[in-house]
């Protein structure tokens, strides 16, 4: 089951400082442009892990990201 939908207005949130991509995109808010399928459910467990967000950052930017990075826009 996926939380969100091409179109949805996201909030990234990567409470973890030393996670890489925190400085960069903690906070940031974009657009997700489509969703990719994987097999990494598979080797997690966890269904929610075989969807890959594309996602278009307000700057123009785009980025790949997992749910677990992602926030509603509206849950701020």
């Amino acid at each position: 089951m996926r939380r969100f939908e091409v179109g949805d207005r996201i909030r990234v949130d990567i409470p973890d400082k030393d996670d890489p991509d925190h400085e960069r995109l903690h906070r940031k808010h974009g657009t997700i442009v489509e969703i990719f399928e994987d097999d990494a459910g598979q080797e997690t467990g966890d269904s929610r892990d075989s969807y890959l967000f594309n996602v278009q950052i307000d700057d123009g930017t785009t980025e790949h990201l997992r749910w677990r990075d992602l926030r509603p826009a509206s849950d701020l």
